[in-house]
């Protein structure tokens, strides 16, 4: 019986332990955050049309009845509203919609491919990945792209049917469509961007005037994604998002704030969060400076932002024994603040001056006490109701499975035959190009009508014009595509 309860317990320690473990990767994945990924898309292939003829007892002669193909599926684009990082692309990267089902007899429709629908969070960008151009602005709430469209299905043999074309032997097959990569990429739409250096406090004054709850520490890089907070003031509401902390040299890629930078992209007013207590021994207005010199070499436009800047910390200047924030308890303290402050203002007007640019309000706040964020919050709204809403990025859209112009090339190769006097050397016409891929596909060469068809195409084109000034003459050997055969005046 001991033996008994050993091994239940043995066993029970495993789910525990196994549930742990997922739980725990559960809980890992749902932390990380990705802005940013490449993932394989592909538009289903219609379906081939049928080649059939009606047969029935006692009926003559029933006709051509073969149907058309389906269309295949499309990659559709739409809006995940309550997300907000692109995490379900990270693992699952080629996504494939269903191909078109193939015609029947009796007139029947091949039944269109399912079409599959990406679901990401508002703000994304859909680029080429081969050409970084931009393809679609997921900004709005109700946004929906079609991406890649399906293919065509081909038709069936009863289209072609004529009053001079009664039984016609052949039917066309489906579009093929390409695969496709393509970059999401995740812009965070905000109303106002905290920023500033590493442990300036951002996060702290986030968690004070939203209900946000993000990571708060004592060391840099608490922050390691962007974090999302809505602010009320009075009837007027208004979203921040907290950036990571940006260092010297992160429009380069050093620290991570070249990472986040693109998320200050779409705000519409930056409040800058200075330590202006000094606590890691820097300037202020030199991390201040840092900040304006990052954004402006990662995007000019970043410069012409409005912004606030709020000078955190400043309950560090007075003494424990006094409450933090009076300033009547502690002169010493109140004239240190009052210096450094004028310091800061001194340096910020030179600077505005030189750069001819308007000198942002500055705002004393604490995040500790509490001081000065009312304040804060009361600008902020009063400076947003001025500011224009927020608009999508202007940008010309490419589209992805854009039809490629009908264009061949003629090239020459050699082919080696043996006859009875020997080897012999013959050339090769070898004829290639979306004109001849798209004719390939619609031609069926067991037919005559069809096969007319195609020289017809060729004349028009002038391929065998410019196949006959190239020196093709009588029993030369012509490729089109897999298509290879002996030319005579007669084809």
């Amino acid at each position: 019986m001991q033996e008994v309860t050993d091994r239940r317990s043995d066993v029970f320690a495993l789910i525990a332990y196994k549930h742990f473990t997922l739980s725990t990767l559960h809980f890992t994945i749902r932390k990380m955050f990705v802005d940013k990924v490449r993932i394989l898309i592909k538009a289903g292939n219609g379906g081939n049309g049928a080649k059939s003829f009606h047969r029935e007892k006692y009926v003559t002669q029933g006709g051509p009845d073969g149907g058309d193909g389906g269309r295949g599926g499309s990659i559709i684009f739409t809006i995940d509203k309550g997300a907000n990082t692109l995490i379900n692309y990270y693992y699952q990267k080629h996504f494939k919609a269903e191909n078109g089902a193939n015609g029947q007899a009796k007139n029947c429709t091949g039944k269109n491919g399912k079409d599959v629908v990406l679901k990401v969070p508002r703000g994304t960008l859909i680029k080429c990945a081969e050409t970084d151009n931009i393809i679609a602005d997921m900004f709005y709430e109700d946004a929906k792209e079609v991406i890649l469209k399906g293919g065509r299905g081909g038709k069936g043999n009863a289209f072609f049917k004529s009053s001079t074309r009664q039984s016609p032997n052949f039917a066309q097959l489906g579009e093929e469509t390409d695969e496709k990569w393509v970059v999401l990429e995740l812009k965070t739409i905000a109303d106002v961007a905290l920023v500033g250096k590493p442990n300036a406090g951002k996060s702290s004054l986030l968690s004070v005037i939203s209900n946000a709850k993000p990571k708060i520490a004592d060391y840099h890089f608490t922050t390691l994604s962007p974090n999302l907070g809505v602010t009320k003031y009075h009837d007027f509401a208004f979203v921040v998002a907290d950036i990571p902390g940006l260092i010297e040299g992160a429009s380069e890629g050093h620290g991570l704030g070249h990472e986040f930078l693109r998320h200050i992209e779409r705000t519409r007013l930056l409040i800058h969060v200075v330590d202006f207590a000094a606590t890691e021994g820097r300037c202020p207005f030199d991390d201040y400076l840092t900040i304006v010199n990052e954004k402006t070499l990662y995007n000019k436009m970043l410069s012409t932002l409005p912004c606030i800047i709020a000078l955190n910390k400043i309950d560090l200047f007075y003494d424990n024994d006094s409450d933090s924030g009076d300033t009547s308890k502690s002169s010493s303290a109140n004239k240190a603040k009052e210096k450094a402050l004028k310091d800061f203002t001194s340096k910020l007007k030179k600077h505005t001056t030189k750069a001819k640019k308007q000198m942002p309000q500055i705002i004393e706040i604490s995040t500790a006490t509490k001081h000065g964020i009312d304040t804060l919050i009361k600008e902020t709204a009063t400076l947003l109701k001025t500011l224009p809403p927020p608009k999508p990025i202007d940008f010309t859209p490419i589209v992805l499975d854009a039809k490629k112009p009908l264009e061949y090339e003629i090239t020459k190769d050699t082919l080696l035959e043996r006859e009875d006097d020997g080897v012999v050397e013959r050339e090769i016409f070898v004829v290639s190009g979306t004109l001849i891929d798209l004719l390939a596909r619609n031609v069926a060469f067991d037919d005559f009508q069809s096969v007319n068809y195609f020289y017809r195409k060729l004349n028009e084109f002038g391929v065998i014009e410019k196949l006959k000034a190239e020196g093709m003459v009588e029993g030369s050997i012509v490729k089109f595509g897999d298509l290879e055969f002996d030319w005579t005046e007669d084809e």
